[in-house]
């Protein structure tokens, strides 16, 4: 590897994606501020449970999809660390368990602010996040992945990162989970979308590939809408009218769903893919101003 080449590593943590761990361990952090229980130590060890969780998936799904061919000419998206020769698949699947069983060591920190209870948690994100692509049942290669995604980057993240703070779980925190946990599968809708044609050839049969072109475009734009709606729920809930500042996002949302019907090229979907990843950033940030504030 030569000085100007990327960090293999780094390459198969895909950083850019890391928001998705991020921005919901905020939104259950700001609801614990507006309870008056903010607690620094569970939200920190939230945060990087999650995203030790999310490196250890993204390590698992180079690794898998190697062996399952899915990563091959037809694939539009960056390289991948296995499949260009970079890592060996002994190194990446080792790695993938040793960032596993860090994030689940850590997470057993957590069972000292939320009980024994907690360790079921921990087992199933560590256990779903290998059998995303991995295992005899790959979530992914079913048609499950954005499930998954919605649950332990939505819901979970944000529920559980409350709870471990307070002690208790509210409808708002299951409200701010299903925002953001939309916003997050709007990006693997971005991915799924754009490798319909080479994850048909290999048997990957993802969502996308699953319903189509024209019913995915339809879940992308409705993720949005929905997640949007969440907003007006939360306000009628118990906040103030500040917790609308998402709304802003609105035009930009369409024109994110407008342009997807188009999309074709690689340059296409980056811009995609930037652009549903600036959108989920925003709604967690602009979301938790508003739920701090209100």
């Amino acid at each position: 590897m030569t000085q100007s080449s990327p960090n293999p590593w780094l390459l198969a943590a895909r950083p850019r994606t890391l928001p998705i761990s991020v921005m919901p361990v905020l939104l259950g952090s700001a609801l614990a501020i507006h309870a008056h229980a903010f607690s620094f130590i569970p939200a920190l060890v939230c945060l990087a449970f999650a995203l030790l969780v999310q490196v250890g998936a993204n390590y698992a799904n180079d690794y898998y999809d190697f062996l399952k061919g899915a990563d091959n000419e037809d694939r539009k998206g960056p390289q991948r660390a296995v499949a260009s020769g970079l890592v060996t698949p002994a190194a990446m699947r080792n790695a993938t368990y040793g960032v596993l069983a860090l994030a689940f060591v850590l997470g057993m920190v957590l069972i000292a602010y939320g009980g024994w209870w907690l360790l079921v948690v921990g087992i199933l994100s560590v256990v779903c996040a290998v059998a995303y692509t991995g295992g005899p049942l790959p979530l992914g290669y079913l048609g499950l992945g954005d499930l998954f995604v919605f649950i332990f980057f939505g819901l979970v993240a944000v529920i559980f990162t409350f709870f471990v703070q307070t002690g208790f779980v509210t409808y708002e925190a299951f409200l701010a989970g299903v925002g953001i946990g939309l916003m997050a599968v709007n990006v693997l809708v971005v991915t799924s979308y754009r490798d319909i044609d080479g994850d048909t050839k290999v048997g990957k049969r993802t969502l996308a590939v699953r319903m189509g072109r024209e019913w995915t475009q339809v879940q992308y734009a409705a993720g949005y809408y929905i997640a949007l709606g969440i907003v007006f729920l939360l306000w009628i809930s118990t906040f103030s009218f500040w917790v609308l500042l998402p709304l802003v996002l609105a035009p930009y949302v369409y024109h994110l769903s407008t342009f997807l019907v188009t999309a074709v090229t690689p340059d296409d979907f980056k811009y995609l893919l930037i652009g549903s990843m600036r959108t989920l950033v925003l709604y967690g940030l602009l979301l938790s101003i508003g739920i701090i504030l209100g």
